[in-house]
């Protein structure tokens, strides 16, 4: 019998082992569309949305816990599912990347640079478009 914990352990490891995300610098430049150095919301949610298509193989137009991925924790799903329905649609997975934007943004001057994105709120917006 394989134990919760097990399967717990398994799964943490499963998540830490995956795939390298890149330095703040090298995420400016993969979403940078305009070339100017810095991120700002519209090149964010155009790479969310893009994720979001390839995160959804069921094209059901919803995200649940699994095909999030360890993006959000139990308690952010469910802060950002106004509806309770255990998933997110893409307006709704969009929210939570503007309030996470916004939260990297401490000089609210509407665009992210390598050192806001390498901040605590900047590296939990990046957990949402890795």
């Amino acid at each position: 019998m394989i134990s919760r914990r097990s399967v717990a352990l398994a799964l943490t490891l499963a998540v830490l082992s995956g795939p390298a995300w890149p330095a703040s610098g090298n995420a400016v430049k993969m979403f940078d569309t305009d070339n100017d150095g810095t991120l700002d919301l519209a090149e964010v949610k155009k790479a969310a949305t893009a994720l979001f298509a390839k995160l959804d193989p069921d094209h059901d137009g919803t995200l649940d816990a699994r095909e999030l991925r360890g993006r959000l924790t139990a308690k952010e799903l469910a802060a950002a599912d106004p509806d309770h329905d255990g998933t997110l649609t893409l307006d709704e997975y969009l929210a939570v990347v503007e309030q996470r934007f916004n939260a990297a943004n401490p000089d609210k001057d509407g665009t992210l640079d390598a050192k806001e994105l390498n901040s605590r709120a900047g590296r939990a917006l990046l957990r949402l478009l890795r």
